[in-house]
């Protein structure tokens, strides 16, 4: 009687050290390539509540969304902000996560100061390649040990494979180009380091891309690998145009990864593709028609797609060595913001309550 009185008590915990363990993300893909997700200064500080542990359970990789940038860490000359950066490094310690800094050199979100002298006027050539340099040395000197890969240049190219005239290619040509690179490799020599752009599924963006990559390398300048940002459509690109790259990237012996994945679900007001910040619309309610929740018929299209591009980047997991998703859930995604300010998207595959969406990995084989 005693045996079966205790047997009672502990069924309850039998029946629950029996249940399954919670799908994750990261033991899916495991033998394939890193899962990673980009995040915020609220995520990396626990100011967001479920955050950290649904980072934990489903990530085997990290990437500083925006609080590595030039603006966010480098405000003004002279002037450094870490707040980000030290609880970004030591999360991605807690979680034995593949850190990836974001970014070194970018025409966004660089401040005015950065390519002017005191009275206001352009630098010239070698005072900005300095600015540059002593930038790389600060940050990446911070964090080296503690960040496993770097941008070093993000979107140095336009779609139809012209240079990107900004002030750094104005000022500098493509020296500030080789110039980060090399600084970057001088300060961290064990560091992987990445060149990143988006469109690179677009053959005129991608030839230009690998020959810069070609160009460094035969002069000496370490790249390992070409970032592709994947900022795609429930219909574009094909699947067979995101396959070309892959293996062009790869065939040139180069690391190939993804490096900002989401699906925007929404209309457009002009046929842009991409990430170019530059494009942006005024709230309009003509051009956020899931306000309130996204149709099933669309929510299995998203997840569908979805589908399609894991099972791709599946079948080249040989080639590719790690996936990010640009955001932790849709209520974070920056497509809530562009190219159209204020509307509803549901880019990503966990949604608002931070909950995995139906169909994904349930249609991976």
């Amino acid at each position: 009687m005693r045996k079966l009185t205790v047997l009672i008590l502990l069924l309850p915990l039998l029946l629950a050290c029996q249940k399954p363990e919670l799908e994750s993300l990261k033991n899916r893909f495991q033998e394939d390539f890193f899962i990673g997700a980009a995040v915020n200064l609220a995520q990396v500080t626990g100011r967001e509540v479920g955050a950290d542990s649904l980072l934990e359970l489903h990530f085997s990789s990290i990437t500083s969304e925006n609080g590595l940038k030039w603006g966010p860490v480098h405000p003004k000359e002279g002037e450094y902000n870490f707040e980000f950066g030290d609880a970004y490094v030591a999360m991605g310690e807690k979680m034995g996560a593949f850190t990836i800094g974001h970014t070194l050199v970018w025409h966004q979100q660089t401040p005015a100061w950065v390519f002017q002298n005191g009275e206001g006027q352009f630098l010239n050539q070698m005072d900005l390649i300095r600015r540059m340099e002593d930038h790389i040395a600060t940050v990446v000197g911070r964090y080296k040990g503690k960040i496993d890969g770097w941008d070093v240049v993000n979107e140095a190219f336009e779609d139809d494979g012209s240079w990107r005239k900004t002030h750094w290619y104005n000022i500098t040509g493509t020296e500030f180009i080789k110039a980060a690179f090399r600084k970057a490799n001088e300060i961290d020599p064990d560091v992987e380091l990445y060149y990143n752009d988006y469109n690179v599924w677009k053959p005129e963006k991608r030839k230009a891309i690998l020959a810069l990559a070609k160009e460094l390398r035969a002069e000496g300048i370490r790249i390992d690998g070409i970032g592709m940002q994947g900022h795609y459509r429930l219909n574009s690109p094909s699947l067979d145009q995101i396959e070309q790259a892959i293996v062009e990237i790869h065939d040139a012996g180069f690391q190939v990864m993804f490096t900002e994945l989401d699906v925007d679900v929404l209309p457009r007001p002009s046929d842009s593709e991409g990430a170019d910040l530059n494009i942006n619309f005024a709230e309009s309610p003509e051009w956020n028609p899931y306000a309130d929740s996204l149709p099933q018929a669309v929510a299995q299209e998203l997840a569908a797609r979805y589908v399609s591009l894991f099972q791709l980047f599946r079948k080249h997991s040989d080639k590719i060595s790690r996936v990010t998703f640009w955001g932790l859930h849709d209520g974070r995604s920056w497509l809530n913001n562009w190219p159209v300010r204020g509307r509803t998207n549901y880019a990503l595959i966990f949604d608002r309550e931070m909950k995995l969406k139906a169909g994904f990995l349930e249609g991976i084989e």
